[in-house]
């Protein structure tokens, strides 16, 4: 045997080239991305309390608004 056969390899298991389709590749779902910002303590409770009597979630409201953005 020689010496390279047992040595351990350095690096992620997740990097490996590994070409094989995943669920996540093959769906139809599409790809999301995080959207964080800052509010005031009272632009977030006017945020909440006017989501709050549209019936809705605070992400719903903003997702809606973005939608119907023009592009």
């Amino acid at each position: 045997m020689s010496a390279k056969e047992n040595t351990l390899k350095a690096g992620r298991p997740s990097v490996r080239n590994n070409k094989t389709a995943t669920l996540a590749s093959i769906a139809d779902v599409p790809t999301m991305k995080r959207v964080n910002f800052d509010l005031s303590i009272e632009e977030h409770t006017k945020l909440k309390v006017y989501a709050a009597r549209q019936g809705k979630t605070v992400k719903e409201l903003l997702t809606e608004y973005v939608a119907q953005i023009k592009e």
